[in-house]
């Protein structure tokens, strides 16, 4: 299984050649399916979500289809995912991510799409990786609003925790000091990075791949 689990997508020429090493083709024979549907209920200026699309479109794919899994149903966004090369994941919400990922049925054919195809992660998209979403963590360091009291399942494909946009100035708690306090009492390995950085993620192998800062707890 591949992964390229980031922070702010394809924000460098490292994180770019990274993905493209994971295909092993050039990027003019390869074709991406963007998800998003984590950004769906985010308010506010969407300028982000246009910056992730158009840093996808720099790389020259050969085609890049757009699914929403809350959007249509599986007969429409499956043959898409089928013929792509690779998954985009796009950031927002992760709980919102995670909801459609189960109710659209994805969660039951996601491992064996991955046996062929790369999974690529914009911060939601790569939290969602973890074995869990952790309420107290998306509440104190990500100050989100929501109604959850318990932990969500996560899609599991990987045994760490990824924390996304560290140092990000629209993040006030996002700071190193912060983190480590929050996550504590964490028994698993926890990643946090900024959006300049990603992970290179090889059948449970991890290589970090960075621009920017980046730190690991529990490593």
């Amino acid at each position: 299984m591949k992964l390229l689990l980031t922070s702010g997508g394809i924000t460098n020429k490292s994180i770019a050649a990274a993905l493209f090493d994971l295909v092993a083709k050039r990027p003019e024979e390869t074709s991406v399916v963007f998800v998003p549907t984590a950004a769906n209920v985010v308010e506010g200026d969407k300028s982000w979500f246009i910056n992730d699309l158009a840093n996808l479109k720099k790389q020259n794919f050969k085609s890049i289809e757009i699914a929403d899994i809350s959007a249509v149903p599986e007969t429409i966004w499956r043959p898409k995912f089928e013929e792509a090369d690779v998954l985009f994941l796009e950031g927002g919400d992760a709980c919102h991510l995670m909801k459609w990922i189960n109710k659209s049925g994805l969660f039951a054919i996601l491992p064996g799409l991955l046996k062929s195809k790369i999974y690529v992660g914009v911060s939601a998209g790569s939290m969602v990786t973890n074995k869990r979403l952790d309420i107290r963590i998306l509440q104190t360091i990500y100050e989100e609003n929501m109604d959850a009291i318990k932990n969500m399942v996560g899609l599991n494909l990987v045994d760490f925790f990824f924390l996304p946009h560290l140092n990000d100035p629209d993040f006030r708690y996002l700071k190193e000091n912060f983190i480590r306090e929050a996550v504590k009492d964490f028994p698993e390995k926890t990643f946090a990075l900024d959006d300049n950085s990603a992970l290179k993620v090889i059948d449970g192998k991890v290589e970090v791949v960075s621009g920017g800062k980046w730190f690991i707890i529990n490593g």
